[in-house]
């Protein structure tokens, strides 16, 4: 796993041993960041359930302006950081270590809301539909804001939550992908 693209390109991240993450792979990586490319671009990004940081960095080496990076895994941590300082891009990313739910409220109340949000949750846990319900409902997502899912294909995901609309899907062996975006 490594960083793709940008001013961190190459860098080679670190992944936690063991079933206790499921890091991107780098094909569905940099067919993610192709599809959200005119995003990127002085965005603010939120990455949920972060797991090596691999998403956020890759955001933030390739123009986004700051990351936050939560995760509760406190095993992860040092890995998250290591990988984060090896980009040197510790001015820009922060690691929130805590659960989904409780960040995204601690977000509402500070005020902040984002441009793009990666969300790759543990697969068929029933975290995504929950998660976009709170996103949609704490008003976190920026008009224009997109919302990228990684999942299990068997995860069946709905077209609409509240007024977040998914506009695209992309299929990788078991891996689906789905976007979802904000509009006025």
């Amino acid at each position: 796993m490594r960083v793709i693209s940008g001013k961190a390109k190459g860098v080679r991240l670190k992944a936690l041993k063991g079933m206790d993450t499921r890091p991107t792979s780098d094909k569905v990586k940099e067919s993610i960041f192709s599809i959200i490319a005119p995003y990127i671009d002085d965005s603010k990004v939120l990455d949920l359930f972060s797991g090596t940081g691999n998403l956020g960095i890759e955001a933030v080496s390739r123009g986004a302006t700051y990351a936050y990076l939560i995760e509760r895994n406190r095993k992860c941590q040092p890995i998250i950081k290591e990988n984060i300082h090896k980009a040197k891009l510790e001015d820009n990313i922060k690691l929130i270590i805590r659960d989904v739910v409780s960040a995204l409220r601690m977000f509402k109340a500070n005020d902040e809301k984002f441009d793009i949000i990666f969300m790759d949750p543990p697969y068929l846990k029933g975290f995504i539909l929950p998660c976009l319900e709170e996103i949609s409902g704490l008003n976190l997502l920026n008009i224009d804001g997109i919302i990228v899912i990684e999942h299990d294909i068997k995860d069946v995901l709905p077209d609409t939550v509240k007024d977040i609309t998914k506009f695209k899907e992309r299929k990788y062996g078991t891996t689906m992908v789905s976007f979802y975006c904000k509009e006025d």
